[in-house]
């Protein structure tokens, strides 16, 4: 793990803004983080810089087809836990609403205000392994017993992909673990606002339209839905650095790709305009970049679903909505 003030002091003195055994003054220091905040912030824009796929998960609600997602959005997770110093605890089947993911804001009584979720330990979250340990962004002195945590997603830039999970019941009881998913489709603004009849119910949603604001993003389904588990998929954002001496983790790779690319952003800040010295650490930070990219591309889907989602013959129980005369 590295703090922010590390990666700051190796890129200055990369470009010879420090010699060795130097540290910046506390003004340079702040000039630093401001610079790596914002460059992280753009990497949170560019789809291979990021690393791990947010699951978000929340139930439809009969007659609601506006759900809103955020800070204090009402699309939200609620699970058992403890917390601590900054490990939190979830049991086995501790998660009654949603999943847990990087970047959720946690509250609850002893919870520290800010208090986000930036690592995993032995829990995976989604629904892979939620029960477990994860890395809180707070130390927490007194310890939080466990009790139940309210959690709130990040407002996601995008929505990439979706899926609708129905249960499955027997003699009108749930079948535990029983359920079956349909993908949803997202659509763009001018294709949601073409549909004519917004408020058309239907067994569960077919599409999904996302509105990302300012604040709270905006996540409207189509038809109306009568039941259904959404499970959305989106790229993580990555999290601003509140000040110079918390840990970063990121994966192997991402430190040397702060370093020098911090150094290239900071070298206009310090005059320095030496053409070798420009080149040699674009360089570096173009191939630290690429190494990244490389390690996160992902290879294009070469078949899937048909495109049936709003038009056509469906190929699952979606029929339901037209009869199969559509």
């Amino acid at each position: 793990m590295t703090r922010p003030l590390d990666i700051i002091t190796r890129a200055m003195k990369d470009i010879g803004a420090l010699a060795a055994g130097e540290n910046p003054t506390a003004d340079e220091a702040q000039d630093g983080l401001d610079m790596l905040n914002d460059m992280i912030a753009q990497w949170s824009n560019e789809n291979m810089m990021v690393f791990y796929r947010t699951e978000i998960v929340f139930p439809c609600v009969q007659n609601q087809t506006q759900y809103t997602i955020g800070p204090s959005g009402n699309v939200s997770a609620r699970f058992v836990g403890s917390i601590s110093g900054t490990t939190l605890t979830v049991p086995v089947d501790g998660v009654t609403k949603g999943a847990i993911t990087m970047g959720m804001t946690l509250t609850g009584p002893g919870v520290l205000s800010g208090t986000t979720i930036v690592g995993f330990g032995t829990g995976a979250g989604g629904n892979v392994n939620e029960g477990g340990t994860y890395t809180v962004s707070r130390t927490h002195t007194t310890p939080v017993v466990a009790q139940i945590i309210d959690a709130y997603y990040e407002r996601p830039l995008t929505i990439e992909s979706a899926f609708v999970r129905v249960t499955t019941t027997s003699n009108g009881v749930p079948i535990y673990g029983g359920g079956l998913d349909y993908p949803i489709a997202i659509l763009s603004l001018e294709e949601y606002e073409s549909i004519g009849l917004k408020t058309l119910n239907g067994p569960w949603p077919k599409s999904l339209y996302y509105q990302p604001s300012e604040l709270l993003g905006t996540i409207y389904l189509w038809p109306n839905p009568a039941q259904g588990e959404m499970h959305l998929f989106t790229q993580t954002i990555f999290r601003e650095f509140g000040d110079l001496y918390g840990t970063i983790q990121f994966p192997q790779g991402y430190n040397m790709a702060l370093r020098w690319c911090l150094a290239e952003r900071l070298m206009p800040m310090y005059g320095k305009i030496n053409q070798i010295q420009v080149q040699q650490i674009s360089a570096y930070a173009a191939q630290a970049k690429a190494t990244i990219k490389r390690t996160n591309m992902k290879p294009p889907q070469v078949s899937k679903y048909p495109d049936v989602l709003m038009t056509g013959r469906p190929k699952d129980a979606a029929f339901i909505l037209d009869g199969g005369f559509n």
